[in-house]
């Protein structure tokens, strides 16, 4: 276990979520710094915390004096500073295939719904809630089933989104599906990503990660 490490989190955040997960899988100790996203017109606004992570969003992470921003950024941090076990593969092809599914969610599906695009949406241009909803649902439709497409006519995709061990891919999916169930999305078309998930829920580093097992959950 390595002391030191300190998450900024939401218990809610998908992003703060995929830390989690790795933070887990590798079997370090951290502390959780609740910052609520919602409570007080947005915790991630306060001065204190818009000083440490100038973009005011989550996660953020401290490493003793070091601090990291941007959850895949993160997460390639850890594995180069805590390399065992391993979120990406040992091959150079392996690797981009793991990073390319990761992005896929990160950089292509999330950031189109997320919390401060829906408040814009609400707060500047006033579109109603059915079509904030379609919005997402349509960019999550769009996403997932590529992403369907990407591990199920693979043979790298074997119980997890890359071969028999968990990594930086799945610590994107799992939150990213958790997110969809939110939104009521119709999981039936992504069998595989559902299986996925399912294999990644057994585990004790995914399970403890889930946002209902957060210490701010409510």
């Amino acid at each position: 276990m390595e002391a030191g490490l300190t998450l900024y989190s939401y218990w809610r955040s998908s992003a703060a979520y995929r830390v989690r997960i790795g933070l887990n899988l590798k079997g370090l100790a951290y502390a959780v710094t609740p910052v609520h996203l919602v409570r007080d017109g947005g915790q991630q606004h306060a001065a204190d915390y818009a000083a440490l992570n100038p973009q005011e969003l989550v996660p953020t992470l401290r490493h003793g004096e070091r601090v990291l921003t941007q959850s895949l950024a993160i997460l390639e941090y850890l594995e180069e500073v805590f390399p065992e076990p391993a979120l990406l593969p040992a091959d150079a092809g392996g690797r981009a295939r793991v990073r390319a599914l990761a992005q896929q969610v990160a950089c292509d599906i999330h950031p189109l719904n997320n919390l401060r695009v829906m408040q814009f949406f609400d707060r500047e241009w006033n579109v109603p809630q059915p079509e904030r909803d379609e919005w997402t649902l349509h960019w999550m439709r769009k996403g997932f089933t590529a992403l369907e497409a990407m591990v199920a006519g693979s043979f790298d995709t074997g119980r997890y989104c890359h071969g028999a061990e968990p990594g930086l891919a799945d610590c994107c999916l799992v939150p990213q599906l958790y997110n969809a169930r939110r939104f009521h999305l119709d999981l039936a078309p992504y069998p595989t990503l559902q299986r996925i998930e399912a294999a990644c829920l057994a585990l004790p580093a995914f399970d403890a990660a889930r946002p209902e097992n957060q210490i701010d959950a409510v």
